[in-house]
Order: C-alpha cells, then structure tokens, then sequence
C-alpha cells in the first residue's frame, strides 16, 4: 500500500494512492499518524482522481519529532569519505550507528524547492531510504525489530557540507530550512520487500550520481531499530534515515555540489522517485 498526504483547500488529507488513483482515507484525516498507528488498510472513499492532479506534500505533513539519522552507514561511502578528508582509515566502519537528529525545521515534501542558502557554497545531496515506525516500543530485541516497521520512504538527506565543518558537527549544517526533502509516499513493508536489498539511485539534471543497493549498509535495519530503541521510546510515525551511499557530490574528483536550477532526483527500488528543485534565496 502507498500512503499519502496532499494538500486541499482545507490543509492536508491523507490518502492511499491504488492503481485507479488517489483515493481518501475515510473519516477523512490530514494526520497521517494515526493512519499508521492504525495499522491494516484503511478503508477509503472509493473516488479516485488522478495523482497529476493533487499536490503531493510529504507523507506526513507535520512532523511530531525530528527524523533521526544514522550518518557513515555505507561502506563505500564511509570509505570514499575517508579518502576526501583522511579522519579514518578506509576498510574501518563504526562499530556502533551513529545517530542524529535532521531538524525539523528542515522538513520538505517532493516537489518542494531546496533553498542554497547564501550561508553554503558547498551544498550536497543524500539519497537515503527511510524507515516509518508503525508500533510503539522500547529496548526492542532485534528479532523483534521488523514488527515495528510499517514501511519506508525516501529522503533527500541535503547537506552544507562547509556549514558541517564550520561548527564541527552535522546538526546545523544538515537542518536548515527545506533540507529534509520526504516522499514521495510511504510504502507498507509487504509491499516494498526487503529493505535491506533495495537499489537506490540519484540523479542530478538526469547525471546518476549514486548507484548502490541497501546491501551496502553497515547496519542492517533490524540492527539500527533495536539499538536506537534502547532506552528511547519509538512512536507510529518516527523516522530513521538510513544513510547514504557512494557518490555524494562533494567526493567527487572535481565535486559535483548543487547549484541554483539544478534538478535532484532521489529514487529507491519499490518506493518512488523524491524529485526537488535548487533555488535562490527569496
């Protein structure tokens, strides 16, 4: 099943995109939230109109709390890093994820604009898969892991890499306002099949910048639910961007940094293809 939010006359509505089109979730509803807290098919209105007519926002509109992400998740992107800026030995992985919070107010849907804020001149692409929390837990045992997970979605992990190296840390540098691109839609994990095989792609102006598979991830996703879990409550709607792959613009020989005009796509097998346009400052 896909999940998703566009935006009406009246704010947000949630829906189930099937292959007549989008259809309502019934008794309508702009949280998407409480549709996955739910659990099961929802049940919809039965009128579908064509998903070229609605705008799509991210699949939850209003975020409850900050996605949290696991950074250096990808071996070969953890190596082509260390190459770049020699802070660690290629071949040598975290041994534990390395968590942090992408700023709410960075939050984004597709088709939304991704503002080169004047502060960067270094500004940077992630194509990530993301995990949607579908059941409430803590101190979750990993074999238990997949029965939290209702599905995934994709994000557009934006980065000011000079602002990350500015403050010594990725906090500010990956949290600035429109730099959590989300969606398209969330997609159920029965329909998106293993997580931990899917190809995933990006592209600028139609240039594949990163071709890898989630079989490159360091931890798997049953690892980084139940680690994060520990002594921290997981809620419906909580999302965890899983890192990147290879491929990222500032590592490339010479860097391939985003631009005003340019056209990032994000696409991850199963899900959907997360596309954002660069623009000035208004």
């Amino acid at each position: 099943m896909k999940l998703l939010t566009y935006q009406t006359d009246n704010g947000p509505r949630v829906a189930v995109l099937t292959e007549a089109g989008v259809e309502e979730i019934v008794p309508e509803t702009g949280d998407a939230i409480v549709v996955i807290a739910a659990g099961g098919i929802p049940e919809t209105n039965g009128k579908p109109r064509p998903l070229s007519s609605v705008k799509l926002l991210a699949p939850i509109a209003e975020l409850k709390r900050p996605v949290i992400a696991v950074g250096l998740n990808y071996k070969k992107h953890s190596d082509e890093v260390a190459r770049k800026h020699a802070l660690r030995k290629v071949g040598v992985y975290p041994e534990n994820p390395v968590f942090f919070c992408k700023w709410s107010g960075s939050h984004n849907g597709p088709e939304g604009e991704i503002v080169h804020h004047t502060i960067t001149q270094e500004l940077d692409y992630e194509c990530e898969l993301v995990i949607v929390i579908g059941k409430q837990g803590i101190n979750i045992p990993k074999g238990r892991a997949m029965d939290h997970v209702y599905g995934y979605t994709i994000m557009n992990e934006v980065s000011a890499r000079d602002v990350q190296r500015r403050h010594n840390q990725w906090f500010k540098g990956k949290g600035l306002d429109t730099f959590g691109p989300l969606g398209p839609w969330i997609v159920t994990k029965d329909e998106a099949g293993d997580g931990d095989n899917l190809a995933l792609q990006s592209r600028v102006n139609g240039q594949i910048r990163q071709n890898s598979n989630t079989n490159d991830m360091i931890f798997d996703i049953a690892t980084m639910v139940s680690v994060l879990s520990e002594g921290f409550t997981l809620y419906p709607g909580d999302l965890i961007a899983t890192g990147t792959p290879e491929g990222v613009g500032f590592a490339m020989d010479p860097p391939g940094l985003l631009k005003v005009g340019d056209v990032v796509e994000c696409e991850v097998e199963n899900i959907g293809v997360l596309r954002n346009h660069v623009v000035a400052p208004k």
